[in-house]
């Protein structure tokens, strides 16, 4: 694991870097407490990093949860809260030892990616409020403190907001894109930077002044006994609890399919191409929530913001995410009071870009150009789990995605036929169905990844009329995989044979209207 430490020990370094303000600010989207969110991140790089066979993946609190995460500590209490997050690890141990790490492959990425949009659209609306100076106080739902911010704008809270945005998106869109020194010293720290030292300058009075309420809170501890005294349990009366249930059900299965969607971002940075095996990751995550929330963390999956910052930092090796882990223990032990200087309104600029992200307007554009069998399961679940929960809004959009399969799609006893044309040569000829859903996904990616080295592989399309969009996206991840292991492709289609084609995504696409 420390083979690499040369590269992995500055990779750990940005990402503790990038990690800080996000367990802080997504805690704070949580409607947690802010040192819950440090917890996370401290068990996602250490316990979760020890146990992963993801070598570049980092895990930490997810802004993807924080919508159900603010439903569950508003509902139920702090410290029940808790005990559904230790429920949720248990559960997502139970789902790796029974070998369900293909479930991501079992819904539509409409209903995925209108997940995640649907999330990063509730993270802005819950952070507009901080962004203008004011705290919302508990049961005022997600309009009105909006309404409210508009009327008590306080202008230093809001100077230092803009000021951070303003760093934010100059420094992706500009600034990385120049030296690599703004790679690896990332924008929300130095959005933070900013903040601590206008708060310093202009002090909690005055015009510009900022509140001490608008100001990051953690415990800063005076002894040892004080440091351990901070953490918070879960109440075991409650394990009964159907609610306590229910959300350590939805945790578990959001947490779950975050994690899978991450891991299979996250194996396509890694420039070794390594695999991830999602059983183990679904255990590894498992355990990290069940310690995470017997210490009083919220809940953790594997984190592609983070992820990725690994990746571009030169990391090699999950040993950049435990040392990160280690980093963020340090944090909480030295510079706890250098912390309860960040305005909660930068925290706010970081995670209205983290929402964009999540819910940009070009996901909304691929969906609609993807035409109605895309948009409708998207657009009801965004809309449910903005208006209604989270859960309803996959529930929904998976039922939608369903009937609109089925309205789709004929029933074939076959799928994909596999015909050995090899006589010692390795030569594969796999026929296309007439019909091809996402149902197919799994299956279709065993039988690509079990593909011997050194193959030549004919794919027949030619009684091929609907393919799925995700089993393009398939194909097209496979020619990668199809180069490194030297296995040739011939696309035998109605318009003729195609070598290696340069993008099935495009080939596909200029297929006949009626196909």
């Amino acid at each position: 694991m420390f083979k690499y430490l040369k590269s992995d020990l500055p990779a750990s370094i940005v990402v503790f870097f990038v990690a800080l303000p996000l367990c802080l600010g997504i805690a704070l989207a949580s409607g947690a407490p802010l040192f819950s969110g440090l917890i996370a991140g401290i068990v996602g790089g250490i316990v979760v990093g020890f146990m992963s066979g993801s070598q570049i993946g980092v895990s930490g609190p997810a802004a993807g949860l924080a919508a159900i995460v603010f439903a569950a500590i508003a509902t139920l209490g702090f410290e029940n809260f808790l005990l559904a997050v230790v429920l949720a690890g248990v559960i997502q141990i139970i789902f790796g030892v029974l070998k369900a790490g293909v479930i991501g492959y079992f819904f539509p990425s409409s209903v995925i990616k209108g997940m995640l949009t649907g999330i990063g659209i509730i993270i802005i609306l819950k952070q507009i409020p901080y962004f203008f100076g004011y705290i919302p106080a508990k049961g005022e739902g997600t309009f009105g403190p909006i309404l409210t911010a508009f009327q008590e704008i306080s202008l230093g809270n809001t100077i230092i907001a803009v000021a951070g945005l303003g760093i934010l998106i100059l420094w992706e869109r500009v600034l990385t894109k120049k030296h690599t020194f703004f790679k690896l010293v990332q924008g929300p720290l130095v959005a933070v930077i900013v903040g601590i030292v206008f708060f310093l300058f202009v002090g909690d009075s005055g015009a510009l002044g900022i509140a001490e309420k608008n100001l990051v809170s953690v415990p800063v501890p005076e002894d040892a006994a004080s440091f351990f005294a901070q953490f918070n349990f879960p109440n075991w009366s409650s394990i009964a609890n159907t609610d306590v249930l229910l959300a350590g059900f939805t945790i578990a299965l959001v947490a779950s399919l975050e994690t899978l969607l991450c891991v299979e971002a996250t194996d396509k940075l890694d420039p070794m191409k390594r695999v991830t095996p999602t059983n183990r990751e679904l255990i590894a995550q498992g355990a990290g929530n069940v310690v995470s929330g017997l210490i009083g963390g919220l809940p953790i999956t594997q984190v592609i913001v983070r992820s990725s910052a690994n990746v571009q930092s030169g990391g090699k090796t999950k040993a950049s995410a435990i040392i990160h882990g280690f980093f963020l223990v340090g944090s909480i032990i030295l510079i706890p009071t250098l912390l309860n200087k960040i305005p909660l309104a930068v925290l706010a600029a970081i995670l209205l870009v983290v929402g964009y992200k999540l819910a940009k307007p070009a996901t909304f554009k691929a969906m609609f150009n993807g035409g109605w069998t895309q948009w409708v399961p998207f657009m009801v679940t965004v809309s449910v789990i903005v208006f209604k929960d989270l859960l309803w809004g996959i529930g929904l959009g998976l039922a939608v995605g369903l009937i609109v399969v089925l309205y789709k799609s004929f029933k074939n006893s076959h799928f994909l036929h596999i015909e050995d044309q090899s006589n010692g040569k390795h030569k594969i000829k796999m026929t296309i169905a007439e019909e091809v859903t996402f149902f197919n996904k799994g299956a279709i990616l065993k039988e690509l990844d079990a593909l011997p080295e050194d193959t030549y592989l004919t794919l027949d399309v030619r009684k091929t009329r609907f393919l799925d969009p995700d089993i393009i996206e398939i194909l097209e991840d496979f020619k990668e995989k199809a180069r490194n292991r030297r296995i040739s492709v011939m696309l035998l289609s109605e318009r003729g044979e195609v070598e290696n084609p340069a993008s099935y995504i495009e080939f596909f696409k200029l297929r006949p209207k009626s196909a």
